[in-house]
């Protein structure tokens, strides 16, 4: 390496590393307009004191949900006083406490007190303050999926979309938004009456717009000619191959460190490789933890034979070990596929020619299963 590409001490491939983190909002927001519009649609009627829209917000993880909901409200609320937009991420705040506490957050400017205050009284003070002031509320649930799971779902919205029972003039509506395409959701007949949404539905990013969106984040992080547009093509490419935005937003920050860690004043192809090993790893065993028993099971044995299983085999032996269901072999089956933990390759024989093969994604000697 010559003299002029070696980084000094005091000096850094990023201009504002803060571009990669997972909560940064980009200047340049592009390819969701469609989904922006409707959501600011479903809210304009607020604006001029009717009742907002419901809507089911869906989409695979990483494919602008949040950011593009995060700019719809900031830009309600910059052009109206007439409506409180809040977002909360249901993952950090499951209860019903917990959600009406983010919005009294919004309303008030503090967290009400967790002790000593009943529900009714915040609840009371965000609709009494809401009806003096002729506000309507918005509320986006991001993960709605968790409310559910913590059994704090219809409690939330009965409470929010009711409201105007108790309160007369009071307008609220809820963005419920799902990353889990596979989640089945059920109300109560009392919330299905009042919570009638449109749906709002956003693909997966194609491969050149991952890549323009990529550049867009590489521009605002990192000082000029630090990534070359090879480095950058390599990045994009396996961000599509995986499907995940974030992922490539990870490893444009993850080349950037083990550049500098190299004291380059560029990243190359060799830091790139470096930055996939690394990231792979950790998604991999991250991954692995994520299953429940009877996957786990089954990627073990997948992962402990040296050959490559037939399905059908790998299904009886599954059945002989564990006792399992044909149907529980075939969800965990697809769970692991879904994850990228295996592929299943179909090889023509079988009833209509529909046997697959098992192929596993990972080195199994590397993980712990």
């Amino acid at each position: 390496m010559a003299i002029e590409d070696i980084l000094m001490y005091d000096e850094s491939l990023f201009q504002n590393i803060n571009a990669f983190d997972p909560d940064y909002m980009p200047q340049n927001y592009n390819f969701r307009d469609t989904q922006m519009e409707a959501m600011a649609m479903a809210i304009r009627p607020a604006i001029r004191g009717g009742q907002p829209s419901n809507a089911i917000v869906l989409g695979s993880p990483a494919t602008g949900k949040t950011t593009a909901i995060r700019k719809v409200f900031e830009l309600v609320e910059k052009t109206t006083e007439k409506v409180v937009c809040v977002y909360i991420n249901c993952q950090l705040h499951t209860t019903r406490f917990g959600i009406f506490s983010q919005i009294y957050k919004k309303m008030f400017g503090h967290i009400p007190p967790e002790t000593g205050v009943p529900f009714s009284r915040i609840y009371d003070q965000i609709m009494k303050d809401l009806q003096r002031n002729e506000k309507a509320l918005v509320i986006a649930l991001d993960d709605v999926n968790y409310l559910f799971q913590s059994k704090s779902a219809n409690k939330v919205f009965y409470d929010m979309l009711r409201a105007y029972e108790e309160y007369p003039g009071v307008k609220t509506s809820i963005f419920a938004i799902l990353s889990d395409l596979e989640f089945k959701y059920a109300f109560d007949k009392n919330v299905n009456t009042v919570f009638i949404p449109q749906e709002i539905t956003f693909p997966l990013y194609s491969y050149s717009e991952i890549e323009d969106i990529l550049r867009n984040r590489a521009q605002a992080g990192f000082f000029p000619n630090v990534l070359s547009d090879e480095v950058l093509e390599q990045v994009a490419m396996y961000t599509h191959e995986n499907g995940d935005l974030r992922t490539g937003i990870n490893l444009l920050k993850s080349c950037g460190n083990i550049a500098e860690a190299d004291a380059s004043r560029e990243i190359t192809l060799e830091h790139f490789e470096k930055a996939i090993d690394a990231l792979v790893s950790i998604n991999i065993s991250e991954t692995i933890k994520s299953l429940n028993d009877t996957e786990k099971s089954l990627l073990k044995l997948i992962a402990d034979y040296e050959g490559i299983y037939t399905a059908g085999e790998l299904m009886e032996l599954f059945k002989q070990k564990t006792g399992s269901s044909y149907a529980s072999f075939n969800r965990a089956l697809d769970k692991l596929e879904f994850v990228r933990l295996i592929d299943t390759k179909y090889t023509g024989k079988g009833v209509k020619g529909n046997s697959r093969e098992i192929i596993l994604r990972f080195n199994p000697d590397d993980y712990v299963i």
